[in-house]
C-alpha cells in the first residue's frame, strides 16, 4: 500500500539532500521517479532541486493552483513511476496535500514530501499543517542549534543582520537569511 510521507525540519537540515539521495536510489535500480518543487523557490534555478552539499537534479515545478493529482495521473499514464518526491512541501496548499494523499491512496504511488514545519515566527506553513494532519508517516530530519541542542525553530535575519519578528511568511533565502535554532535560543533571539 502506497503512503504519503512528510519529512520535516528547519532550514539547513539536509532535507533536499535526503530527497535527492532517495531519488537516486530508485533510479539506480532502474525505477522512474517524479520530482516536484515549488515554482517560487528558484534559488537553484527554475525547476531545480539543489542541496547545500552540491548535489542537484531537475524537477517539474508546482504553483498554488496546480492539480497535482491530475499531474501525477498523467505521468503514470506515460509509464511506470515508482515514487513521487516533493521538495519545499511547505508551499503546498491544503488542497494540494489532499491531492497528494489521493495519489497515494487511489493511484497507489508513494509520495514523499520534504519541507519546513514552521516559519520564522514559529507558525506552521499551510502545507506543513495539512501534511502533519494527514500524512501516513511523519519523519523528522534533525539538525542542531549553535548550542548543540536539536534545532526546531528558525529566525529570519533582516538587512541589518538582526532577527525579524514580523513580515511576510515567505521570503526565499538561504544561510544568509535564515538560522536554525533550538526553541530557547529562538525565544531569546526574537524576544519571547
Amino acid at each position: 500500500m502506497a503512503k504519503l510521507y512528510f519529512h520535516f525540519s528547519t532550514m539547513n537540515a539536509g532535507k533536499s539532500a535526503i530527497l535527492l539521495q532517495a531519488a537516486h536510489n530508485y533510479r539506480e535500480r532502474g525505477m522512474e521517479v517524479l520530482l516536484l518543487t515549488a515554482r517560487l523557490d528558484d534559488r537553484a534555478g527554475a525547476g531545480r532541486i539543489a542541496s547545500r552539499i552540491g548535489i542537484e537534479a531537475g524537477a517539474e515545478t508546482f504553483a498554488p493552483g496546480d492539480d497535482l493529482f491530475a499531474r501525477i495521473g498523467a505521468r503514470l499514464a506515460e509509464g511506470p513511476c515508482a515514487c513521487v518526491f516533493v521538495d519545499e512541501a511547505q508551499f503546498l496548499s491544503r488542497e494540494q496535500v489532499w491531492q497528494l494523499a489521493r495519489a497515494a491512496d487511489d493511484l497507489e504511488v508513494p509520495v514523499m514530501c520534504y519541507g519546513l514545519r514552521v516559519d520564522f515566527r514559529g507558525e506552521l506553513f499551510p502545507g506543513s499543517a495539512a501534511l502533519l494532519a494527514w500524512a501516513d508517516d511523519l519523519r523528522e530530519v534533525r539538525t542542531i542549534c549553535h548550542c548543540g541542542r536539536k534545532a526546531t525553530m528558525v529566525v529570519r535575519l533582516g538587512p541589518d543582520g538582526q532577527p525579524e519578528r514580523d513580515g511576510a511568511q515567505v521570503v526565499i533565502g538561504g544561510n544568509d537569511t535564515y538560522v536554525s535554532l533550538c526553541r530557547r535560543h529562538w525565544r531569546e533571539a526574537v524576544g519571547r
